[in-house]
């Protein structure tokens, strides 16, 4: 797991830092007699708004790989491992909830200064810094290189990726960004959701479409043009007998690349760094309705993902490409519907930014300026940087998704399994649950699997 992994096992003592927030980002209300907690800040985010918020947190890029996922594991392995890491993101937004109820702070960074100190605290801020921008960097290079496309075929013209991704960073991303509270980008999340909704739709109106083996679009024309003896559909997709090798879908397939299934599948449910910020804004918060927010919002993206994977790969079987919505392109890149769809995922990804900058944000917060209170300068100043960075990436390391796919091999595991069973295991007193207990040996299980890994 690199560096960002490795925490001293020595207990650091308690320190009147933990009990204070990073920010007043999320206290505007607190008393300046005394220094403000989290729990001093009185939540105005609705039940429904909250899990807008964290599925959309967890909603992403990384569905449209799902499908080529399913395809290196077979179906049966792809369900078994998409519910264990199901299962154990929803156990450590346990384990993170249960930590923050003890000790009375709710961020993430803190959680790690009360259980390792100084050295904790810069693990967790340094870790969701670099899963947060990998995945706006993602989401940005959709923009860049869909967004050309899409321009192309409704309106004839082309522009260039670079400046549309600084077109939408600037007149979407960044107003949402400067957000006092994020809170109040739950309407947006939900629009967000629902053209993911429809992006599943298409997904599963098309394989019963689309005519397995299918041909590529350039070779289709050819053979539509001057053989008139192949029969073809509408859509110009060749159609052939069925019980064809190349259309039997495989229960269990194992092949090179099935060894980045699992981070794929972990990069897909990384919210960690959203929960707490999330249970800080909800009205009258409770760890029970935090967990019953959680446990939605998973249990959604669970059934998402798994319709999004199984009928892209129904689809295409072993042709699927890495990225689905090319696979479709393949066969017909004018196709309305699909132009629809790459329009839909692109809002969809743009609105999700924001909501992923809140946590880096709030983890610089926490490294830079642990004990100053909210100022809009500072506020503001931040979300530039970061968005002009991240345009930067974009715009010029045409490689960098490789780098940030290493980051995200590493530091979504930290921030999924490995952060929160330590964390655990520091910060609940062994009185309470003692080492022998069920739940710490459960969680010491976990942390070891998944540093052996």
């Amino acid at each position: 797991m690199g560096v960002i992994c490795v925490l001293s096992t020595d207990r650091t003592p308690g320190n009147a830092e933990a009990n204070q927030a990073e920010s007043s980002e999320f206290m505007p209300n607190a008393d300046d007699k005394k220094t403000p907690r989290f729990t001093d800040f009185e939540g105005k985010t609705s039940f429904g708004m909250s899990v807008f918020n964290l599925g959309n947190a967890i909603m992403g890029s990384g569905i449209l790989g799902l499908a080529y996922a399913m395809a290196n594991t077979g179906i049966v392995l792809f369900i078994i491992l998409l519910t264990a890491v199901a299962g154990l993101s929803l156990y450590s937004i346990h384990l993170l909830l249960k930590s923050s109820g003890v000790v009375g702070i709710r961020a993430y960074e803190q959680l790690g200064f009360r259980a390792f100190g100084t050295p904790g605290k810069m693990a967790a801020g340094i870790a969701i810094t670099l899963q947060n921008i990998g995945a706006m960097s993602s989401y940005l290079y959709i923009v860049k290189y869909e967004f050309p496309l899409v321009i192309q075929a409704f309106l004839k013209w082309y522009l260039n990726g670079n400046y549309l991704v600084v077109i939408v960073s600037c007149s979407v991303i960044l107003p949402l960004a400067l957000m006092k509270q994020l809170g109040y980008l739950g309407y947006t999340s939900g629009f967000s959701l629902s053209c993911m909704v429809f992006f599943l739709i298409a997904v599963i109106y098309k394989k019963f479409q689309v005519k397995c083996p299918f041909d590529d679009y350039a070779h289709n024309r050819t053979v539509l043009g001057f053989n008139t003896s192949v029969e073809a559909d509408p859509g110009g997709v060749k159609i052939t007998p069925e019980g064809d090798p190349a259309c039997t879908p495989h229960l269990f397939n194992l092949n090179s690349q099935a060894a980045y299934t699992v981070p794929i599948l972990a990069f897909a449910f990384v919210c960690h760094p959203e929960v707490l910020p999330i249970y800080t804004e909800l009205r009258n918060p409770t760890k029970t309705k935090m967990q019953h927010i959680s446990n939605i919002s998973i249990g959604v993206m669970y059934i998402m993902y798994l319709l999004a994977a199984l009928f892209g790969y129904l689809t295409f079987i072993d042709k699927v490409e890495a990225e689905l919505l090319h696979t479709y392109s393949r066969i017909d890149p004018y196709d309305t519907l699909i132009l629809c769809v790459r329009l839909a995922v692109l809002t969809a990804v743009t609105l999700t930014v924001p909501i992923v900058l809140f946590p880096v944000r709030r983890a610089i917060q926490q490294l830079f300026f642990p004990n100053k209170t909210f100022w809009w300068p500072r506020h503001i100043a931040i979300a530039v940087t970061l968005l002009t960075l991240i345009n930067l990436l974009v715009i010029f390391a045409p490689n960098i998704l490789g780098i940030f796919g290493v980051i995200g091999a590493t530091s979504a595991p930290c921030l999924i399994f490995i952060f929160p069973a330590v964390f655990y295991i520091r910060i609940v007193p062994e009185e309470e649950e003692p080492m022998r207990s069920a739940p710490k040996i459960l969680v010491s299980a976990l942390k070891t699997f998944t540093l052996s890994d």
